[in-house]
């Protein structure tokens, strides 16, 4: 995509003070958007923020639960009294609790539904119902995972939420085409980040079990959003895209 090709977008990226969602407030702002990078962490949000806009500008942060319907709300209205509108919505925000589904506990099963599911869901609700007034069109990208592909040990919750963002996404179209609302999901693989670089061999591990040769790294991740946010992919909805260097082909487990 060239330079400038989102000059007319306003988006909200949640969980994007590091990682994934920083990488894509960051391409976002690069090609011309106004960027609403909400992360919970108030300082990381504040961070990131300042980093984008000393390169590129346009971007705010907002620290804050996007988990939390009202606090969902309270970006919308923050995006669009900031900017003028809203046009794309891109949830992010997602929580693992690792666990052994026979002595997984209530509280974690809560936690993890409530944040992957609730706030992606509500996410799209107040975004579209934004984008509907304004008659816009626009975009909704919720994050999903291999792991609502394949079966990985320990994430049998955490995988159960990413398999039905995707198919929120393919239900949405039924309720948002009308309003030339385009609705898809990613599903990364292995992807090195801040917090996946504290596990002790994660890129090595994942390098060789990748067909590939190495886990994603966020750019890959980015670029790949950016792309069914963007203009280029207004008559694809309803669709899930994999980026994981081919290792749901083959589904070699990480656990020896």
């Amino acid at each position: 995509m060239s330079a400038g090709s989102f000059t007319q977008q306003v988006a909200i990226v949640t969980g994007a003070g590091q990682g994934i969602g920083f990488r894509i407030c960051q391409e976002l702002a690069k090609l011309g958007a106004s960027v609403l990078l909400n992360d919970i962490d108030a300082k990381l949000a504040s961070k990131a923020a300042n980093s984008i806009n000393a390169q590129y500008g346009k971007c705010i942060g907002l620290a804050g639960d996007a988990a939390d319907p009202q606090f969902i709300q309270q970006m919308v209205d923050t995006a669009v009294s900031e900017f003028g509108k809203l046009t794309i919505a891109i949830a992010n925000a997602g929580i693992t609790v690792f666990g052994d589904f026979l002595t997984y506990a209530p509280e974690d099963l809560q936690t993890v539904t409530q944040m992957n599911l609730g706030g992606s869901f509500f996410l799209a609700q107040a975004a579209a119902k934004q984008i509907i007034k304004q008659q816009s069109g626009g975009s909704i990208l919720f994050m999903s995972s291999v792991t609502g592909h394949q079966a990985h040990k320990n994430l049998a919750a955490y995988g159960m939420t990413k398999a039905a963002l995707e198919m929120l996404a393919k239900h949405l179209v039924i309720e948002l085409s009308p309003y030339r609302i385009n609705v898809n999901a990613l599903a990364p693989g292995a992807t090195l980040t801040e917090r996946t670089a504290e596990d002790t061999g994660y890129e090595e591990t994942w390098s060789a079990i990748t067909p590939m040769g190495r886990p994603a790294y966020p750019s890959d991740i980015a670029h790949a959003a950016l792309f069914l946010v963007s203009e280029n992919a207004r008559h694809i909805t309803g669709q899930s895209l994999v980026i994981d260097g081919g290792w749901t082909s083959i589904s070699p487990s990480p656990y020896k």
